[in-house]
């Protein structure tokens, strides 16, 4: 078993690194992945001067967990200065990914008809794009807001690992989309006149380079995500068998995508007292401490490994989310 002490058992490192623009918090369903979210950036509104907390998990439970309704817009936290949230849709469309190139850009495509078609049902006919929308309409939403740091809260950890891959998906189908529109350059520009023309008098020129600007801020976005220096993915999971093995293949697959994780959060211990009459506490406890050697084991050497214990009330509203986000920086103290 790895001694603790060979890592700070805390998430102070991460506050710590003033470049992260971007932090992802993630894990199996019901490990506590929002109360880590929320609990984290509770925390580092207090040293950023903006920091934007979004969920893109359907289930979404930011506004339950602050007590405050959000919707697809950003909106401060009441009682956390500089904190703001938002809950997005994560199911989206093939139009969802054209208005991200903007309202003209939408028109045109909808005005070209069939041609428009074809460009669309080619173009995104590479697997993964449709699910990709969400991480489209995170771009639309992010896009001229100055937040110092961006936190999302994902949804189950299959779901995470697509969407990471979303703006190595879109790049390449927007790539796709000035392939074609070279290649068939030409006939397209026979159908628009015959239309007469574009809407708004916009040129197939215009509506394409909105299509390659969109590609070149999702290709930065890509880049930055894969720059520990501004991205790092923190795991949340709990000391049992199923969550250890996701987290660990979660972990293996985020390193093929070159995303940094170097710190990791344990829900859910228990620390009953050594004279503690309870039968089932105590047996559970015993499971915990061999998860946790085996959490220790692995990534001990090389991971901030926060614990936090499981609480005897919910974690809910910005008083309770406060006073819990002060043990992922000051490690918790069980009971002698």
């Amino acid at each position: 078993m790895v001694d603790d002490s060979e890592m700070d058992p805390s998430l102070q490192s991460v506050l710590d690194q003033k470049s992260l623009k971007w932090i992802f918090v993630g894990g199996k369903g019901g490990v506590g992945k929002t109360t880590t979210s929320c609990s984290l950036a509770v925390q580092m509104s207090k040293i950023r001067k903006s920091v934007l907390l979004i969920s893109t998990d359907p289930a979404h439970n930011l506004s339950d967990a602050f007590g405050v309704k959000f919707g697809k817009d950003a909106k401060e936290v009441p009682g956390v200065p500089g904190l703001a949230a938002m809950e997005i849709d994560p199911n989206g469309s093939i139009q969802d990914l054209i208005s991200a190139g903007g309202e003209d850009a939408q028109e045109a495509m909808q005005g070209l008809g069939g041609v428009g078609n074809m460009f669309q049902d080619m173009a995104f006919s590479i697997p993964g794009v449709d699910e990709a929308m969400s991480f489209a309409e995170v771009l639309k939403q992010v896009k001229g807001m100055e937040y110092d740091l961006v936190i999302f809260d994902t949804a189950p950890t299959g779901h995470t690992l697509r969407f990471l891959q979303f703006p190595s998906v879109l790049e390449k189908a927007l790539g796709k989309l000035s392939q074609l529109s070279q290649q068939f350059g030409p006939m397209l520009n026979s159908v628009i006149g015959a239309r007469g023309g574009l809407p708004n008098g916009q040129s197939m020129d215009d509506v394409l380079k909105k299509m390659e600007d969109l590609r070149e801020t999702i290709g930065e976005v890509n880049k930055q995500f894969k720059n520990a220096d501004l991205t790092t993915f923190i795991p949340v999971l709990i000391p049992e068998f199923l969550s250890l093995y996701e987290t660990e293949r979660m972990i293996q697959e985020l390193g093929t995508y070159e995303i940094d994780t170097h710190a990791m959060v344990v829900n859910q211990l228990l620390f009953p007292k050594k004279d503690n009459p309870c039968d089932q506490c105590n047996s559970r406890r015993k499971m915990q401490k061999k998860y946790l050697e085996q959490i220790d084991d692995l990534y001990g050497e090389d991971f901030n490994v926060v614990k936090m214990p499981l609480l005897t009330d919910e974690v809910r509203g910005v008083d309770s989310i406060t006073k819990f986000s002060e043990m992922l920086v000051k490690p918790f103290q069980p009971p002698q």
